[in-house]
C-alpha cells in the first residue's frame, strides 16, 4: 500500500511538473541572468523613437497585436519577404499600413551590443508594447518573456487572422475566442485605438454609408476624406479624436457619443453585448487600465515558440 501510495505521489508530481512547464514557459524573469540590461535598453530606445514621433507608439503597439494575431507571438510580421517565401508584411492588414520596423531594427542592435545572442525578435515585441503603452500615459504590467522567434511567416495566415476595420461584433468575438481571449479581452483590447492613426481608406464607407455615427464628426472626417475611392485613400485621422497620443479611456467616451472612426470601433457599442464594457471604461479608466494589462498578459500567451523551437534571430528581418 505504501509503495502504491508513494508511486501514485510520484505520478502526481510528475503530472504536476509538466502541466507547469506548459503553462511557465514564459517568466517575467527569463532574462535575469542572462541579459540583465535588457528592460532599461529597450525602454531607452522606445522613448528616444517617440521623443521623435509620438504616433510611433502606436505602431510599436500595433506590430505586437499583428504579431500574436498570426500564428502566435513568433516575430513573424518582423520578415522581410525573400526568394523562398512570402512574408506577412505585404498582407492587407499590414501594407502600407504597419510601420515601426526601422525602431525595432534600433531596438535590436542596441540589445545586441549589450547581450549577443540572447534576445528574441518576439520577446522584443512584447517589451516594445509595454513601454509604448506606459511612456504614452497607459498601464504598465510586468512582461513575461522566454519566446523564440518563427523561421517563416504566412501572408494568408496574417490576411486571415487580423480582424477587418469592417468587422461586426460577431466577426470580432469568434476571431479573439479562437485565440483564447474572452469579449471582455476584446474590449479592453480595442481600447489600443485611443492611441494612433486609421487611413481614409479604412473609414470611408463609415463616415458616408452610415447611420450610427454623430454628423459633426463626420463632416469633420469627410474634409480629409474624399468620398471617391483611390482618392486620398492614405490620408489619416486620429484614433481617438481628443488625445490621439495619450494612452486613456477617451476612446470608450467617443463610443459612447458615435464618434467611433471605424466600423469595428463603433460595433463595440451599438446596441450589443459589449455595451456595458464600454459605458463601465468610458466611465472608470482605472477599470480600464487594469483590464487592458490584463488582456495584454494573455495575448502574450499565444502559442509562443519555447525551448528548442523557433531561434533567437541575429537580425529581426531575415532568420539566421
Amino acid at each position: 500500500m505504501a509503495l502504491l501510495c508513494s508511486r501514485l505521489t510520484i505520478t502526481l508530481v510528475l503530472f504536476v511538473l509538466i502541466l507547469g512547464s506548459v503553462n511557465a514557459q514564459l517568466s517575467t524573469n527569463f532574462y535575469y541572468s542572462s541579459c540583465p540590461k535588457l528592460l532599461s535598453t529597450v525602454k531607452s530606445t522606445v522613448q528616444s523613437a517617440i521623443s521623435k514621433e509620438a504616433r510611433m507608439g502606436a505602431s510599436l503597439l500595433r506590430l505586437f497585436f499583428h504579431d500574436c494575431f498570426v500564428n502566435g507571438c513568433d516575430g513573424s510580421i518582423l520578415l522581410d519577404d525573400t526568394s523562398s517565401f512570402t512574408g506577412e508584411k505585404n498582407a492587407n492588414p499590414n501594407r502600407n499600413s504597419a510601420r515601426g520596423f526601422e525602431v525595432i531594427d534600433d531596438i535590436k542592435s542596441a540589445v545586441e551590443k549589450v547581450c549577443p545572442g540572447v534576445v528574441s525578435c518576439a520577446d522584443i515585441l512584447a517589451i516594445t508594447a509595454r513601454d509604448s503603452v506606459e511612456i504614452l500615459g497607459g498601464p504598465t504590467w510586468n512582461v513575461k518573456l522566454g519566446r523564440r522567434d518563427a523561421k517563416t511567416a504566412s501572408q494568408s495566415a496574417a490576411n486571415n487572422g487580423i480582424p477587418a476595420p469592417t468587422s461586426n461584433l460577431n466577426q470580432l468575438i469568434s476571431r479573439f475566442s479562437a485565440l483564447g481571449l474572452s469579449t471582455k479581452d476584446l474590449v479592453a483590447l480595442s481600447g489600443g485605438h485611443t492611441i494612433g492613426q486609421a487611413r481614409c481608406t479604412n473609414f470611408r464607407a463609415r463616415i458616408y454609408n452610415e447611420s450610427n455615427i454623430d454628423s459633426t464628426f463626420a463632416s469633420t472626417r469627410k474634409s480629409n476624406c474624399p468620398r471617391a475611392s483611390g482618392s486620398g485613400d492614405n490620408n489619416l485621422a486620429p484614433l481617438d479624436l481628443q488625445t490621439p497620443t495619450t494612452f486613456d479611456n477617451y476612446y470608450f467616451r467617443n463610443l459612447v457619443q458615435k464618434k467611433g472612426l471605424l466600423h469595428s470601433d463603433q460595433q463595440l457599442y451599438n446596441g450589443g453585448s459589449t455595451d456595458s464594457i464600454v459605458r463601465g471604461y468610458s466611465t472608470n479608466p482605472g477599470s480600464f487600465s487594469s483590464d487592458f494589462a490584463s488582456a495584454m498578459i494573455k495575448m502574450g500567451d499565444i502559442s509562443p515558440l519555447t525551448g528548442s523551437n523557433g531561434e533567437v534571430r541575429k537580425n529581426c528581418r531575415r532568420v539566421n
